[in-house]
Formats: C-alpha cells, sequence, structure tokens
C-alpha cells in the first residue's frame, strides 16, 4: 500500500474527527494534521469546568487523549491505546483557549509511542503532559472511513 500524505491525509484526519461524537461535544477543534502529529484547540466553558470552578481534568484529559488518538490513526493502518500517563501541570479557567500537540516519537510495525503537550497560547503556560503507546493493526483506516 502506498503512503498517504498531503491532502489525502488531512481529509482523513478530518473524517476521523468528524467521526468522534464526544469529541464535538465537547467543543475540540481540528486545527493541523500531518503524518503521525496533530493539533486541537478547546475553548473552555462553564460545563467544563469542575466544583472549584476549574476545568475537570476529565476534559483536559479527553483533549490530550483525542489528539492522541488522531495522530496516532493518521497513517495507514488503524492503531488502537494500549497505555497512557498524564500530569497536570497548571489549571485552566473558563474562557481560556486551550491547545493539544500529538508528536509521534517512536514507530514500528506493532507499536507506536506519542507525546501530547497541552498548552494555554495566550501566555504559553503548560497545562499538562501527556505519553501514550498504541498497538498498530492489520486493519486499514481507510476502511473504518469506507
Amino acid at each position: 500500500m502506498t503512503r498517504i500524505q498531503g491532502a489525502e491525509l488531512s481529509e482523513q484526519v478530518s473524517k476521523l474527527h468528524e467521526r468522534d461524537p464526544y469529541a464535538r461535544n465537547l467543543g475540540i477543534e481540528l486545527i493541523g494534521s500531518q503524518a503521525g502529529s496533530v493539533d486541537l484547540r478547546l475553548q473552555m466553558t462553564h460545563a467544563h469546568m469542575n466544583f472549584l470552578a476549574w476545568s475537570h481534568g476529565g476534559v483536559i484529559f479527553s483533549l490530550a487523549d483525542t489528539a492522541f488518538g488522531l495522530a496516532s490513526n493518521s497513517r495507514e493502518k488503524v492503531s488502537v491505546g494500549i497505555d497512557v500517563h498524564m500530569a497536570y501541570l497548571s489549571g485552566v479557567r473558563e474562557g481560556d483557549v486551550i491547545e493539544a500537540y500529538a508528536r509521534e516519537i517512536s514507530r514500528t510495525r506493532r507499536k507506536a509511542v506519542y507525546r501530547v503537550d497541552v498548552h494555554r497560547p495566550a501566555d504559553d503556560t503548560a497545562i499538562a503532559t501527556f505519553t501514550g503507546t498504541v498497538f498498530v493493526t492489520e486493519q486499514d483506516v481507510s476502511e473504518i472511513l469506507a
């Protein structure tokens, strides 16, 4: 199989994002993609806050996890998460815009590792860091999108 790239890759990542009702419901926006990497944005609303009026950790995790999932499936084969770790570094308030940048660190035929950095671009504050490992299956992503 030939490697996907350029517009075809962007279209694949965009279609995968559109097929994610949870990410859409949270308001997660796709802002860019390349093979092995994805950039997302989220504007924090009242619905994202916890009982202390800070962003719920699950929302930040969901943003990072969505970036991880899209980046790991930005190639030909379906990849599924098998392990993640996340460290929260700073809080987020209602109205803040945060972004997640997922980057492929290593990829073999069967496994790949990604790092996702979540930050607030307004003041360049690091919000969280996330690492995840995927199992690379034999199934083509194009079959999922057919």
